[in-house]
């Protein structure tokens, strides 16, 4: 039995096609504050990373400046799953290939936090960057490979560092 609670923490990034204020990018733009109140409202939602606007749209924290991020924290598995593909965000999510062009390396990692942890963004690159070296693991997984807490504990406990 696990005494402590745990939460689904998840990292997507996107190379945009444009900067955000070309035209092609114009839709994504004028959308993401009604996908982002979506996310807040949605059942399972935790925390999402943002600036004083509202979204993160305008972190950089790679080094291509076409290369945004979305991060948030949710309270299982299933509960953001629901939200990506079983809500209003599905219609948008579907569009992405007018925006974005396709990345040579992962783009979504999930991984298992404490709940109370906010997850920094360095935090989520390192699981980007285990999740390309190592594919799938109990430490960084995806929605198609999915692990257990009880999974991510016993690999903590045989490899902790």
């Amino acid at each position: 039995m696990i005494d402590e609670k745990y939460y689904l923490a998840e990292i997507n990034i996107a190379l945009m096609r444009a900067p955000l204020d070309d035209p092609i990018m114009a839709d994504f733009v004028n959308n993401l504050e009604s996908i982002n109140a979506l996310a807040d409202s949605a059942p399972g939602f935790v925390w999402r990373l943002q600036t004083e606007a509202g979204d993160a749209t305008s972190l950089r924290v790679f080094e291509n400046e076409y290369i945004i991020v979305n991060m948030s924290v949710w309270e299982s598995i299933d509960t953001l799953f629901t939200y990506v593909y079983g809500s209003d965000h599905t219609n948008f999510f579907r569009r992405r290939a007018e925006w974005f062009q396709k990345l040579d390396m992962p783009v979504l990692v999930l991984w298992w936090i404490p709940a109370g942890h906010i997850p920094t963004v360095e935090e989520a690159k390192a699981r980007l960057e285990y999740l390309r070296e190592r594919g799938p693991t109990p430490l960084a997984f995806t929605f198609k490979r999915r692990f257990t807490i009880e999974q991510m504990l016993e690999q903590t406990q045989q490899n902790p560092a």
